[in-house]
Parts: structure tokens; sequence; C-alpha cells
């Protein structure tokens, strides 16, 4: 198996995780950084697996990685996907899946491109109805990018002149207003492979990880958390995300859950947590491989979930299998027996058929 990695500017992740495929021991098992100066159509298709941790800044990148998968190389994340989703359709997701989320609603641009012409809108409402959005979701409340992430122009308004201020400084981005949640507790849930779960601390004021009690979460709640967390990755096709819960009345609402690049610096996610993290990257990597699609159409790109490890097939014992070579072979004796024996019957009913009517 050989696995590449394509990062940005991180240095702990990609060290240590080429330092343990090595530490392996394992002739069939290389990982290298890779080196693209240009992709050709038909390029990439050596590799069994590329984790990707940068396409979501560089679009060479996220382009060369869907002619990789194409190609049958697993993608972690599957680039199709990533390039295809949005948190407001992940919020409708999880609502759809149980999840508790907060009340979202999707807002028309602000402004659009020059070549959009006025005539190209007549199916918008102006003015946008802001008082039935308030009414509905409340305030506080967040107004926040339907796209993007690391916090990037996250606003909490009070009031309908502040929310409209906000949003007319927006721009071209695509925003959602969402209901703010007054929570006591706050954590950010790793996931591997849909199944792996690792719960850490988050303070978001100060943007930083503390370590977990054991108090700190009941075991009613980690175990929900846990579900919830294998559900929406399942349900978005994520090898690799955290998904971000805020309590409020020991309810885990759903915050943020599109992450699929997600902070794994050692500085960062500190050492309670970075060997965990470590550990499960290169377990996930391990048990991927090359993708065999049954057809070559998008949705098959979009819909192919983690290939899972080959079962070995039993090996049958020499003994017993020699016992049932010799069966199979007494068995087709008797009947080659059989079927001569029963020949030479008619053989030689037809020579007294035929004596009698010589004699006659």
């Amino acid at each position: 198996m050989k696995i590449g990695l394509l990062v940005g500017r991180e240095e702990s992740f990609p060290k240590v995780f080429l330092e343990r495929i090595a530490d392996l021991g394992r002739d069939d098992v290389t990982a290298e950084m890779i080196e693209l100066g240009g992709t050709r159509h038909d390029a990439l298709a050596d590799y069994d697996v590329i984790i990707d941790r940068i396409s979501h800044d560089v679009p060479y990148y996220k382009l060369a990685l869907k002619q990789a998968q194409l190609a049958g190389t697993r993608v972690i994340n599957n680039p199709f996907w990533t390039t295809a989703d949005d948190k407001f359709f992940g919020y409708a997701l999880a609502d759809r899946l149980g999840l508790a989320i907060p009340r979202t609603v999707l807002l028309p641009n602000k402004d659009h491109s020059d070549d959009v012409a006025p005539e190209t809108l007549r199916n918008l409402m102006y003015p946008i109805p802001w008082e039935e959005h308030v009414e509905w979701v409340g305030l506080p409340a967040f107004l926040k990018p339907a796209t993007g992430g690391g916090w990037k122009q996250v606003d909490q308004v009070h009031s309908v002149e502040e929310l409209i201020h906000r949003y007319d400084q927006s721009g071209t981005e695509t925003m959602v207003m969402q209901q703010a949640v007054d929570f006591d507790r706050y954590i950010r849930c790793f996931c591997f492979g849909g199944k792996d779960v690792i719960i850490t601390r988050y303070d978001v004021e100060n943007r930083c990880y503390l370590p977990l009690d054991d108090d700190y979460l009941t075991k009613a709640e980690t175990k929900r958390v846990i579900k919830d967390c294998r559900n929406i990755n399942k349900g978005l096709g994520y090898d690799i995300n955290t998904v971000e819960f805020a309590f409020e009345d020991g309810v885990p609402y759903a915050i943020d859950f599109t992450n699929f690049a997600p902070d794994m610096e050692y500085w960062s996610v500190t050492p309670v947590y970075f060997d965990r993290i470590m550990d499960a990257v290169v377990k996930l990597a391990l048990e991927s491989g090359k993708v065999k699609y049954k057809s070559l159409t998008s949705d098959a790109f979009v819909a192919g979930g983690i290939p899972l490890p080959k079962k070995r097939a039993k090996k049958k014992s020499t003994k017993s299998s020699t016992k049932k070579a010799a069966v199979k072979k007494s068995a087709k004796k008797k009947v080659t027996t059989k079927k001569k024996a029963s020949t030479k019957k008619k053989t030689v009913a037809k020579k007294k058929s035929k004596r009698k009517s010589a004699a006659k």
C-alpha cells in the first residue's frame, strides 16, 4: 500500500504520521509527501490512499484529487463530496438524522458579481422579511457564512438593526442566520472512518483545548454524542471530521460539523489528545485502499464510502481438504461405475432382443 500526504503549513501531523508508518516496519506499506507540478489526466493512480489536508484552500489540488479518485485511489476526504457540501445542507441533514440543531435560516446574498443582471434575480423577495426570521430564530442570533470555517465572519447580533447592518457587510458571501445556544459546556469530537470518536473539551472563547474531566459529561451524554457523531459523519460521507456540540440544559446542540481538514497540530490539540488522534489516522489509512467503482458516473464517486478491509478466507486444513477430495472422487467413481453397469445391461438386453427376433 502506498500512502500520499497533501498538507499545508502544519508541521507536527505530517512528520509524526510518516514516522509512525515507517515504524510499522512493513515492506508492503509506505508513505510519502506528494509532489505536484502539473497533473496529467492519467496520473496519481499509483497511490492507494491520499490524505488530503489542504485542497479546500488550493483549487488545483482539489481538481487533481478528483482525477486520483477516478483512477481508484482512496482520497481522505472524498473531493467530490467536500466540493459539494455546505453548512446549511449539513444542518438540514443533521435535523433529518435526529440531531439537535439550532434553528437556521439561509439568506439571499447581499451582493452579486457584476455579470449577474437584475433580471436574473426576479425570484428573490425584497425586502427580506427580517422580522419573520427573527421571530422564528430568536435573538441574540449568529450571522455566519454557509461555507468556510475558522470562525471567519461570524458575528453575534442582538437586534434587527444590528442583523441588517452586519448582513449589509457580507458582500457576495452566502450567509446563514442561526439561533444562539446559551451553552454551559462545549466539546469538539474528532471522528474517523465514521466510527472512531475522540471527544475533546474545547474553550470557544479562548480557542483552545482543555483536558476532559471524567465528570464533564454523563454516561448518557457521552453515548448520545458518539451516536450523533457517527450518524452525521456517515450521512456526510466524511472519513475525517470534527463535530462541535454546545450543551444547553443538558441537550447537545450540533453547532458545526463540516470540518473535513480539522486542526491536528501537536501544540494546538495538546499532548492530551494528539497521540490518540494520530493512532486513529494511521488506523484509518491502513484500513483504506483502492476503490473499485461499479460505474463511472458522478453518483458513484460522491457516494463512495470507506471500503472495508477484505476478510481473509480461512485456510482449510490439508487433511480435511484431502479427505473431501477423496470422498468426491469416490462418489464420482460410483456414479461412473453405475453408468457403465447401466449401459452394459442395455447392451445385453438389446442383443437378447435381436436373437429372439432372428429365431422367429
